[in-house]
This record gives C-alpha cells, sequence and structure tokens, in this order.
C-alpha cells in the first residue's frame, strides 16, 4: 500500500498528500534555490522528521516508563552543502520542559539517537543533537 501521493502544483511547487489520514502538506523550494521559501523545502521536512521522530519514539518510551512528555519541544537547523547539493548538517535542540534524573536522561537520550530517522540518514550527514532540562 502506497504511503503518499505527491503533485507538482507548479512554480517549483508540490502538494503531498498522506493517503491513510488525507493530510496535505505543501513544499516549495527554498529562496537559496530558485523558489519563493513560502513553504518547507522537501530538506527542511528531512530535517523536521528528524527531530519529530526523536520526539516520538521517546514519547513511546516515556509512555511505557509512565512519564509525561507534553511541552517538549525542539528546535532544527538544517545547513546545506554546495557540492553536491545536500543536507550536510542537522543540528536539533530538545528541550524539556521537566527535570529527569540521569538514569531516565540516558535512556530518553539513547531513544532519541536511535530513531528510525537518524539510522536512514546518510552517514555522511551530521547529526548534532542537544538536550535541555530546566535547572
Amino acid at each position: 500500500m502506497s504511503t503518499s501521493t505527491v503533485n507538482y502544483l507548479g512554480q517549483l511547487r508540490a502538494s503531498a498528500i498522506h493517503l491513510q489520514s488525507n493530510c496535505e502538506v505543501i513544499t516549495d523550494a527554498p529562496v537559496d534555490n530558485h523558489g519563493k521559501g513560502e513553504a518547507f523545502s522537501p530538506t527542511d521536512l528531512v530535517a523536521t522528521a528528524l527531530a519529530s521522530c526523536m520526539i516520538t519514539v521517546m514519547g513511546i518510551k516515556a509512555e511505557g516508563m509512565e512519564i509525561d512528555l507534553s511541552g517538549t519541544h525542539a528546535t532544527i537547523q538544517k545547513h546545506m552543502s554546495v557540492t553536491p547539493r545536500r543536507i550536510s548538517k542537522i543540528e536539533v535542540v530538545i528541550n524539556f520542559n521537566k527535570n529527569f534524573d540521569a538514569r531516565t536522561r540516558k535512556i530518553l537520550e539513547a531513544t532519541a539517537l536511535s530513531c528510525p530517522v537518524s539510522q536512514s540518514l546518510h552517514p555522511d550527514t551530521e547529526q548534532n543533537v542537544t538536550f535541555n532540562y530546566p535547572n
């Protein structure tokens, strides 16, 4: 069964439809690559998917540990190389709204770093992940 469909809308814009939910995501070429930058670029989605995957698998692990991660959020910065044009580095900062003991931190962080998106990225794509906890 297919996961999604992508339709080219013209002017370097595409519409992706998730077939199970019918949810739509619009992508646009970035300004530095002939686009308008009015929506996520495809490479923005890759970088964002990394952080989303990390938070999701931590959420799954946290549920099993009876921990609530609600309010945890991440910021993402994507870096592109020129030749070849590709994602060279993704920086993810995960900010927790609760403090955890050292054992719980270790479990959550290891879970995040082993998420499927992280494991699927090219080995040359640098992944810098920072975990911030409140004081």
